[in-house]
This record gives structure tokens, C-alpha cells and sequence, in this order.
């Protein structure tokens, strides 16, 4: 059943217990202290109506009329409370009527009660001699008065304290109510967050705790709704890339593979003519054949270039150094003029397939930047392993390449290629920053590894 309760039923229940529970305690402490309450008043009251007959009978026997005085005095003390003062002879019979019983319409505390506190009357006889004649006051206590105005005082503290745990549980059920406002404004906002409505928000209030919640699921929402954006566009980003490549494929094959086809068939056709004849000539047909060969050659180093822009060759079978040294050659055969050092960390040790791919298109796609538009005479490539880790806890290598250059612009943006090569990295977990100075510029990628 508790767990069934809400929060708010759950702390106003407890308020409900606490105030009983004080409540009943302080009821408990008083009953607990009823017995010797009475049973002090008792004796308190005893004494004190013993020696103040003490002291009034002293000079009884100087008074004129010493029976009508005692009388008096027994009947003015009769109308005490809590006790009672009867004149007796000296057989011990009473010699003035008896104390006359309270009201039975009175209301009297409960039966349990009298009995818990457990009364017991105490009786004192103080002698008393008129004239040689002997006598006694008998003074007798009465605890039902005690007992009754400590019942009534229960009763008042029950009655008063119930109001007041009443007042107190109110006020409490409406500060708890107005402090925890709040969670219902949290869970219909997580319910819409569940449901991908990523712009819901809730305005913060309550307690300070519960306020600072709401800020932090505000902040969640925006930065979930962020990244489900990332994700569009980088899914857009994939989508364009990849129709980006097929057109420059499609163009490469038509202008380049197209016409090797179209001079491949001219030839054969030529040397089909020339099979026709009755004596072909051997130079046209070793004319023919050169051309044939230098077409098939041409034809192999176009489909090694489209391969490697698909799948670096060697990549996996060579391995990361091989092939990053392979690319670094083909560059400097078509550029001789520019340097090119590739450093990588012995520490580096095995990053995974995945990573080997993205290292080396961080380098092919920095190298074609810097022989496209930089103007560069050196190029340092370094790749070590990095101190970063990722959210995940992966390890990361470090992928930095810089040149001498002219740099960026202010103000440019990135190369169409280099934005790709970003968003493929932040999707892996990493990063990748440009930075452009007066020194050239400088390419710097965290690349997660399979290592951890």
C-alpha cells in the first residue's frame, strides 16, 4: 500500500503520524503523571490543613463560648476542597453532619482513569480538649477533586492540541502541496521528452531543489533537441556525401572511362579490318597494339585512383604505416618539389579497422587541401596516441597535419571535405579542429580507437 502512495500522500501522511504521535506522548506524560500529582497534592494538602488546626485550637479554651467556637470552625472548614474536617467526640462518632456528595450530573473522569491513578483517601485525627472534655478533628483527604481537575486539564490539552495538529497538518498539506507543484509539471514534461517533443519545457518552481531539477530538464531537452538535429543533419550530411561521390564517380567514368572504352573499340575495330585483309601490314597492326596497350594501362591507373578514393589499397593487408607512406609517395611523384614527413608514435599501437580508415582519410583529405590551395613547401604529419578520452572511456589517437602555407582567409569556411571529415568524426565520439595562422595551417583530429 505505501508504494502505491504518491509523495505528496506519502509526507502528508507522515505529518499526520508525527502530530498524533506528539500529541499522544504529551496525553501519555500527563496521564503517567497523574498518580503522583494526586498523591503529592494529597499529602501537601493534609499537612497544611493539620497544622493550621494546630495553630486555631490552640487557644480554643480562651474563647467565651469554646463549643460554639469549635462548631464554627468545623463547619467553615468543611467547605475546603480536595479535604474535609469533621468534629468527633471521643467515641469517634461524628458530631457534624458529613461532607455532602458532588453533583452526579457533574461530569467525572472515566472509571479507567480513577483506577489508573489508583486514590487512596488519607485520614489525620487532630485532638482537641474543651473543658477536660476530649475530642478530635478528623481531616480527610479527598482525591476525586484532584483527579477531576486533572482529567478536565487532559481533556482541555486534547481538545486545544487536536485543533491545533489540525491547523498545523493544513498548513503543512498546503506548503507540501505548493512545494511539490512542480512534479506534476516535471512528469507531463518527460512524458512529451518520451514522446520526442523535444521543446517542452517547465517553468521552474517550488522548493529550491525541485527548481534546480526543472532548470537541468530544461537544459536536457534543449540539448537533446540539439542533438537530435546534429543527427538530421548529419544524416543529410551522409546522404549528400554520398550522392556528392556517386556523381563524381559517374563523372570520372563518363569522361575518362568512356572515351578509353570508345579508343579501345576503335582500335580492335581497325585490327578486325585489318584480319580482314589478305596482307596486313606489321606496323599497323604494332600501331594498333601499342595503342591498345597504352590504353589498358591508362584504363588500370583510373580504376586504381577510383579504388583508392572507394578503399585505400593495402590498407588492410599493409596496415596504417604502410599505406599512409604509399599515399605520401604518390604525392611526392606528382609533386616533387613539396616535402612530406609522416611520423607516427610507436605507442600508438593497434587502433582497429575502423580507426585506420578514419586516420587515413583525415590525411588523404588534409594532403589534397594543401596541394590544392595552400601553396606549401613542408608538410608534417604526425599521429600519436592522445591523453583525451572519450565520453565512453576509448582511447584516442592524435592525427595532427600542418604546413607551411598561406592558410585560411579570415573569415572562410571549410572545404566541403573537411566539414564531411568532421561530422564522421564527432559521429565516431572524436573531434577535429582547423586552425589557420600566419604559419600556415594545421589539422588536428581525435580519432577513437579500439583500444581502451
Amino acid at each position: 500500500m505505501w508504494q502505491n502512495l504518491s509523495l505528496r500522500a506519502r509526507i502528508n501522511l507522515l505529518l499526520a503520524l508525527l502530530l498524533a504521535l506528539g500529541l499522544a506522548v504529551n496525553i501519555g506524560r500527563q496521564v503517567a503523571e497523574a498518580g503522583p500529582r494526586v498523591q503529592a497534592e494529597d499529602q501537601s494538602v493534609i499537612r497544611l490543613a493539620r497544622e493550621f488546626i494546630e495553630m486555631i485550637v490552640a487557644d480554643l479554651n480562651e474563647a467565651p463560648d469554646p463549643d460554639a467556637r469549635l462548631n464554627q470552625i468545623a463547619r467553615d472548614l468543611s467547605r475546603l476542597r480536595h479535604v474535609s474536617i469533621a468534629l468527633h467526640d471521643s467515641g469517634g462518632n461524628p458530631l457534624t453532619p458529613p461532607r455532602p456528595d458532588a453533583d452526579d450530573d457533574t461530569r467525572g473522569p472515566p472509571a479507567w482513569f480513577v483506577s489508573l491513578v489508583h486514590p487512596e483517601q488519607t485520614a489525620v485525627s487532630v485532638p482537641v480538649s474543651i473543658h477536660g472534655r476530649p475530642g478530635s478533628l478528623r481531616i480527610t483527604s479527598h482525591p476525586d477533586d484532584e483527579i477531576a481537575e486533572i482529567w478536565d486539564g487532559i481533556v482541555t490539552q486534547l481538545e486545544v492540541g487536536s485543533v491545533i495538529a489540525l491547523a498545523l497538518f493544513l498548513v503543512m498539506m498546503n506548503v507540501v502541496g505548493r512545494a511539490l507543484a512542480p512534479l506534476q509539471s516535471l512528469a507531463e514534461a518527460m512524458t512529451e521528452l518520451e514522446g520526442g517533443h523535444y521543446e517542452a519545457r517547465v517553468a521552474p518552481g517550488g522548493a529550491p531543489e525541485l527548481a534546480a531539477i526543472c532548470t537541468k530538464l530544461n537544459h536536457l531537452a534543449a540539448t537533446l533537441g540539439e542533438a537530435v538535429e546534429d543527427k538530421r543533419r548529419l544524416a543529410e550530411r551522409a546522404v549528400s556525401l554520398q550522392d556528392v561521390e556517386r556523381k563524381e564517380i559517374a563523372r570520372e567514368l563518363h569522361d575518362e572511362f568512356g572515351p578509353y572504352l570508345f579508343s579501345l573499340r576503335a582500335h580492335a575495330s581497325a585490327l578486325a579490318k585489318l584480319a580482314d585483309g589478305r596482307a596486313p601490314s606489321a606496323e599497323a597492326v604494332r600501331k594498333h597494339g601499342s595503342a591498345l596497350l597504352e590504353q589498358i594501362n591508362a584504363l588500370q591507373q583510373f580504376t586504381r585512383r577510383v579504388l583508392e578514393r572507394l578503399r585505400p589499397v593495402g590498407l588492410a593487408e599493409l596496415g596504417l604505416g604502410q599505406a599512409l607512406e604509399s599515399l605520401s609517395r604518390l604525392w611526392r611523384e606528382s609533386h616533387p618539389d613539396v616535402t612530406i614527413q609522416t611520423t607516427i608514435s610507436s605507442g600508438l599501437g593497434a587502433t582497429g579497422e575502423t580507426a585506420d580508415l578514419t586516420i587515413y582519410r583525415v590525411v588523404q583529405e588534409a594532403l589534397t587541401n594543401v596541394f590544392r590551395h595552400a601553396g606549401a613547401t613542408a608538410v608534417n604529419v604526425v599521429i600519436e596516441p592522445a591523453e583525451q578520452l572519450t565520453r565512453d572511456g576509448r582511447c584516442c589517437a592524435r592525427v595532427r597535419v600542418s604546413d607551411n602555407g598561406r592558410g585560411m582567409e579570415p573569415g572562410q569556411k571549410l572545404g566541403f571535405g573537411l566539414v564531411g571529415m568532421r561530422e564522421r568524426i564527432l559521429a565516431l565520439g572524436g573531434t577535429l579542429n582547423v586552425v589557420s595562422g600566419d604559419g600556415g595551417l594545421t589539422v588536428e583530429a581525435l580519432v577513437p580507437t579500439a583500444a581502451t
